[in-house]
């Protein structure tokens, strides 16, 4: 969609460059293209036009940092800085390195298994883990190294089982106290 005021601005200022050229300044110009100072010396007044414009419509109403300080702002210069906060804003995960990712996901494995109710099931979730942990140490990408330890199948799913078979604390009741005046 084509913004009429943005157009009209442009005229504005071609038409302004046009008309200080065609009148001259005393100068003698060099033969060829017309030089672009007349457009150079519009461009902070078209800019300037266009950000009114946009301010009368409403444009810059409700920013998200409105009133407050550029977060990042004298901190020092990372390159990497819009890259880090798009994957910050939109929570993206899974992007890491496979022996990274696999550093992560054996520290939560055991939280996982707790949550499944199914011995097959914790066995298959255990064989895929080693499956990519294996894959992981194949591969010749380089990158960091793999350092996650192999579960142990037989091992992980009788201490699912034990855990399983504690009992879960209830609530704490106090006892009740008696009134002092008996």
């Amino acid at each position: 969609m084509r913004d009429v005021s943005l157009d009209v601005a442009r005229y504005v200022a071609d038409r302004d460059a046009e008309r200080d050229r065609a009148e001259g300044d005393g100068e003698e110009r060099p033969a060829g293209p017309a030089p672009m100072a007349g457009r150079m010396q519009f461009r902070a007044a078209w800019v300037d036009r266009v950000v009114d414009q946009a301010i009368a419509r409403g444009e810059f109403d409700n920013l998200p940092l409105a009133g407050k300080p550029i977060p990042g702002i004298g901190a020092r210069h990372d390159p990497d800085w819009w890259l880090k906060a798009l994957i910050e804003r939109e929570q993206i995960s899974g992007v890491l390195p496979e022996a990274i990712q696999l550093r992560k996901d054996d520290a939560v494995l055991d939280e996982r298994l707790d949550g499944l109710r199914d011995e097959a099931r914790v066995r298959e979730v255990l064989d895929e883990f080693n499956a990519r942990i294996v894959a992981a140490r194949r591969q010749l990408m380089g990158g960091p190294p793999v350092v996650t330890p192999l579960r142990d199948v037989e091992r992980e799913v009788s201490a699912w089982r034990a855990r399983r078979a504690e009992p879960q604390p209830g609530p704490v009741v106090e006892p009740r106290r008696r009134s002092w005046w008996r």
